[in-house]
């Protein structure tokens, strides 16, 4: 068999199949009514902080007359928010003020913000990370009491079966938080600034398109040549 024969098999039968009529138009219908719904929750999110950090996230009205310090960390978790509910953002930078939560559920949502962003764990793991390996019930609970939901990212813990589990937002919209950190990628690098940033961060959003590539881990980009952002700090996730 001839080196062109070969080469024709190869491209045919690796050649993609033809998509099914209309898919295009149902991908993009589906993508936005993803981001309507995106909207539609953090139109109807109540942000509340102190001087230190986010405090309380809630459905409900936006309240009025917080300090200038803490007006300004909600108008960033409310940035950072939309980020991430449109797949825009991996990380959030926003601090949070958990000093009035309980010892317990202090360290029950530490273990949850170790959870890397597109993975999930089983409430058992978290339990066991926190030293009480038989309390899985009472993890539940404090999860389910997590006063500042998406930024301590309490979605990513599941049954041990694999559901989804509860909820503050509904167990669906749990599905789409997962389904979006699926799909987003975490690293990203500008090929003309030869540095790898986390998606999300100020000094990406100032590349072009054209200009970014994904990057899989932190190692992957400096055996190319790329150096971490030092805003981001991409190497501490690594």
């Amino acid at each position: 068999m001839t080196r062109d024969r070969i080469d024709q098999m190869l491209v045919d039968y690796f050649k993609p199949a033809a998509a099914p009529a209309g898919l295009a138009q149902r991908v993009i219908r589906r993508a936005a009514a993803a981001d309507r719904e995106a909207e539609s929750l953090l139109d109807r999110l109540a942000v509340s902080a102190t001087p230190k950090g986010i405090s309380l996230i809630r459905l409900g009205a936006q309240a009025p007359g917080e300090s200038g310090a803490a007006r300004k960390l909600i108008e960033q978790a409310r940035g950072e928010l939309h980020d991430y509910l449109r797949g825009e953002r991996a990380y959030f930078s926003v601090p949070v003020d958990l000093h009035a939560v309980p010892a317990f559920q202090a360290k029950v949502l530490k273990a949850a913000g170790a959870i890397p962003f597109g993975q999930a764990r089983p409430y058992a793991w978290v339990a066991t990370r926190i030293g009480h390996p038989g309390a899985v019930r009472a993890v539940g609970t404090a999860l389910g009491k997590n006063p500042v939901p998406l930024i301590v990212p309490c979605h990513r813990v599941l049954k041990s079966d694999g559901g989804v589990g509860g909820y503050i937002f509904g167990a669906r919209f749990k599905g789409r938080l997962l389904e979006i950190e699926r799909i987003t990628p975490v690293l990203e690098g500008c090929t003309s600034t030869r540095i790898v940033c986390r998606v999300g961060c100020a000094h990406l959003r100032r590349a072009r398109p054209e200009h970014r590539v994904v990057f899989a881990s932190v190692e992957d980009a400096r055996s190319v040549g790329y150096r971490p952002c030092r805003v981001c700090r991409p190497a501490k996730i690594a």
